[in-house]
């Protein structure tokens, strides 16, 4: 028999949760299993999990296939309908032992994700094939943005206890990970439903105290406008936390923002980024942005256009406009799908030049590296580093760097 497979799609939080999924599998001794874990953010992300069910059972006639995720969460009747597939489960159930261990005869399991109150208790020892480590500190949204399906795949707000959370990273560093990101839906809502509502930087503060023995600590995705001031502060004051905040911008114009029901304004992410240049004048910026929404014009594209040079932001993630069935800007005017594609590589051209900039101004510097793969690994600011020689993976290393290849730097380890 075959060991469990899964396959994941999406974001650093289903990457964790494959993980909980990989070991409630093996301790429940499933074999000839395979089990994709789907990512609902777009329509690209559906059609290539189909795509991968299909060549799934094609290769595996004999495995079982079992589809879960936010897709199947959200549209589990579709997944339940693929003749390929034998069984859907949803989100909240992939992270219980007892939903891996019974045998189940229905061909949907899925939970009404909305009277979710909490996060599962789990704790893994690692991420396979990963040298930094992607931890779940909160799930969930109690945001509606109007462009967004993912509320209704992962539910409401929910946070991880702070204990849990040191337990997990103990744990982690135990493992000889030396980087982790902490994750989740929108992690600046972290602790407004715990005893004490703990905001994001309390939290942080406090288990970077419990847990001294871990060298970096990384943030994704950020609201602008819901950084806290004691988070603030560990920006200002905590060289484990890294020098590198990736924003959950989405556009530059406030119309455009407004029609996305954002809590943000074209101001409020200049000014974040020049209070953590301030407080840290080696800052830098990632972005999430979605080209193409709903009514956007030449000119308010060129807003979006012209922040990210004014923001001076480096690490972009660009996204054509996808309509989701259900959500309000499914319903507004559309921009033609091809001049989405037009102004996504636009933008693209724009981070690209931006990226290349930022590298040109960390040569001849010295970095902290961590290795991830084939010689290739991080600095403290997110950058790709070559390294000369071999170097194993998940090591940090203290680098001079020496030069740009392509999009990512090139560096000699100091001895």
């Amino acid at each position: 028999m075959k060991k469990s497979a899964i396959v994941t799609f999406g974001c650093r939080l289903n990457i964790y949760e494959s993980e909980v999924m990989r070991g409630h599998a093996q301790k429940a001794g499933l074999e000839d299993v395979v089990i994709f874990n789907t990512c609902a953010v777009t329509k690209e992300a559906e059609r290539q999990a189909r795509q991968a069910i299909r060549k799934a059972r094609r290769n595996n006639p004999d495995a079982k296939i079992i589809v879960t995720g936010c897709s199947a969460q959200i549209d589990p009747q579709a997944y339940a309908a693929m003749p390929e597939v034998d069984q859907v489960m949803g989100n909240d159930l992939k992270l219980k032992a007892e939903s891996w261990g019974a045998v189940h005869d229905e061909k949907i399991l899925v939970n009404d994700i909305m009277s979710v109150k909490e996060t599962a208790g789990h704790l893994i020892e690692g991420v396979d094939g990963h040298a930094r480590a992607f931890m779940q500190v909160q799930n969930g949204c109690d945001h509606r943005c109007t462009f967004c399906i993912i509320p209704f795949g992962r539910g409401n707000s929910r946070s991880v206890p702070m204990g849990v959370i040191a337990e997990q990273l103990r744990t982690l560093v135990e493992s000889g990970y030396r980087e982790v990101v902490f994750s989740g839906v929108d992690v600046t809502s972290y602790g407004a439903n715990l005893p004490g509502q703990p905001t994001l930087g309390q939290m942080i503060r406090r288990v970077l105290a419990l847990v001294p023995e871990l060298p970096r600590l990384r943030l994704s995705s950020l609201d602008p406008v819901e950084i806290d001031e004691d988070l603030w502060r560990l920006i200002e004051s905590e060289p484990r936390l890294m020098p590198h905040l990736h924003l959950s911008l989405q556009a530059g114009d406030d119309m455009i923002l407004k029609r996305m029901k954002r809590r943000h304004l074209r101001q409020d992410v200049i000014d974040v980024c020049r209070r953590a240049r301030d407080h840290r004048p080696d800052m830098a910026f990632g972005a999430d942005i979605i080209a193409g929404f709903p009514t956007e014009t030449e000119e308010m594209f060129a807003n979006t256009l012209n922040i990210i040079e004014e923001c001076d932001l480096s690490f972009l993630h660009i996204f054509p406009y996808s309509e989701r069935p259900g959500t309000p800007a499914a319903r507004m005017p559309q921009v033609a799908r091809p001049l989405r594609k037009e102004r996504a590589a636009l933008l693209r051209e724009a981070g690209a030049r931006q990226l290349q900039k930022f590298l040109k101004s960390h040569l001849q510097s010295k970095r902290q590296v961590i290795v991830e793969k084939d010689n290739i690994g991080r600095t403290e600011h997110f950058a790709q580093v070559k390294l000369d020689g071999v170097a194993e993976q998940g090591t940090l290393h203290n680098v001079q760097i020496t030069g740009i290849c392509g999009d990512m730097l090139e560096g000699t380890r100091i001895v």
